[in-house]
């Protein structure tokens, strides 16, 4: 029992690794954490990422409901991304991991 509980914990521990370790991955949720965007938008703003780069991040971001994307009937379609609740609390891993380099800053 008690090893499928850190089983569960270590799975997800491995998902925050997984959006941590995609090279853009903190750069959108950061640009997403100011307010809702647009494909283009990101695009331009995080320049100079390559469209499927962006495309698979944010796959990823929505995979593990950092992000939502949303369809709006116009044309041509358009898509707005955004944070979900749980991408804006992702804000909460970036300050521990901030106050860890803060307090083992090894260059003082």
């Amino acid at each position: 029992m008690n090893t499928l509980i850190e089983e569960k914990r270590n799975n997800h521990v491995c998902e925050v690794l997984q959006v941590l370790g995609s090279k853009w991955g903190f750069a959108i949720i950061s640009e997403l954490y100011t307010s809702p965007r647009r494909f283009n938008q990101l695009q331009r703003e995080l320049a100079p990422i390559h469209t499927q780069s962006l495309t698979d991040t944010l796959r990823l971001l929505e995979q593990t409901k950092l992000v939502q994307r949303q369809v709006f009937p116009t044309v041509p379609v358009s898509v707005e991304y955004s944070l979900t609740e749980k991408g804006n609390d992702f804000q909460t891993v970036i300050k521990e991991m901030n106050n860890y380099a803060i307090k083992w800053d090894t260059q003082r």
